[in-house]
């Protein structure tokens, strides 16, 4: 505990070398994902737990409590992510949004263990795009953009 505070109250402490240590010891612990107001660590976290849902690493719930509307923003780009066809709709509605605690843990605690676990598989189907960029078709159906 060279680097951290430890708090004197708890119940528990589990002491890792890494971040990855510690990542991966607090997804198997948890019941449920919830994020928080935050910066790039809450975020980051969130997000890795989120893709780990997606590949079907764990069948866990994910939420965001949305305090004043501050992920507004994020929820506007997985909303685009979609309509894009970088996400799928599925996947955008595995992470549950609520702007009140008791209706996301109450909505966590009875969400169903989300099944859907896919990602999408790029295929050999390639063209250019009008400014030279390669456009690579997915078993998704939709065309992205990719630089070589």
């Amino acid at each position: 505990m060279e680097k951290e505070i430890a708090h004197t109250a708890l119940t528990q402490l589990h002491v890792v070398e890494t971040m990855h240590e510690r990542k991966s010891l607090m997804a198997d612990l948890a019941d449920a994902f919830v994020l928080l107001p935050g910066g790039f660590g809450s975020w980051e976290e969130f997000c890795e737990v989120v893709t780990w849902l997606q590949l079907g690493m764990h069948r866990k719930p994910c939420g965001i409590l949305n305090v004043a509307a501050y992920y507004d923003a994020l929820t506007e780009l997985t909303s685009c992510a979609v309509a894009e066809g970088f996400l799928g709709a599925p996947h955008k509605e595995m992470v549950i949004v609520r702007d009140n605690v008791e209706q996301l843990l109450s909505q966590l605690n009875t969400a169903p263990l989300p099944s859907l676990a896919k990602w999408c598989r790029i295929e050999n189907d390639e063209s250019r795009n009008r400014s030279g960029n390669r456009q690579v078709a997915t078993s998704c159906g939709s065309r992205r953009s990719a630089r070589r």
